[in-house]
């Protein structure tokens, strides 16, 4: 009995130390935009550290000289490593793409669906998480299905 309790904080130190080796997502977004902030506190609660919050005012100018194709829009665009997120991708994708490193762009989650991080409260819909390969097209990375 007592080794469970005397192993229960290695298990929790070695679980933070473990989400510390994440890289620093870079977030450019309206400065009056709620949502980005509530997907923020997803990343940080998901063991990202807090953003680095950019406010931009045009995000088509912002989005267009990161490299993320407009057809994927959404409210927020972000950088983490070599790749770009769009809207609100979930921690669990970014994480398996970092994981992966496919050769692509990033993810994104175009629009802004009803139960995507950030986006809780009305009715959620089923929406996916897209991997944007460097021609700009996009496959299905992550479906996520109405709960």
């Amino acid at each position: 009995m007592n080794r469970v309790f005397w192993l229960l904080p290695l298990l929790f130190v070695a679980s933070v130390l473990a989400d510390e080796s994440l890289p620093t997502v870079t977030m450019y977004k309206n400065p009056s935009c709620g949502c980005c902030g509530a997907w923020a506190k997803h990343l940080q609660n998901a063991g990202f550290s807090r953003p680095q919050s950019h406010a931009a005012t045009d995000m088509s100018t912002a989005r267009r000289a990161l490299g993320m194709p407009e057809k994927y829009a959404s409210c927020h665009t972000a950088k983490v490593g070599r790749y770009l997120l769009e809207g609100h991708v979930p921690a669990a994708d970014i994480k398996r793409l970092l994981r992966e490193h496919p050769d692509a762009i990033g993810l994104a989650v175009p629009g802004m669906p009803m139960g995507s991080p950030g986006m809780e409260g009305g009715k959620a819909e089923t929406y996916d998480t897209l991997l944007i390969l460097k021609d700009g097209s996009a496959r299905v990375f992550q479906r996520h299905p109405t709960p």
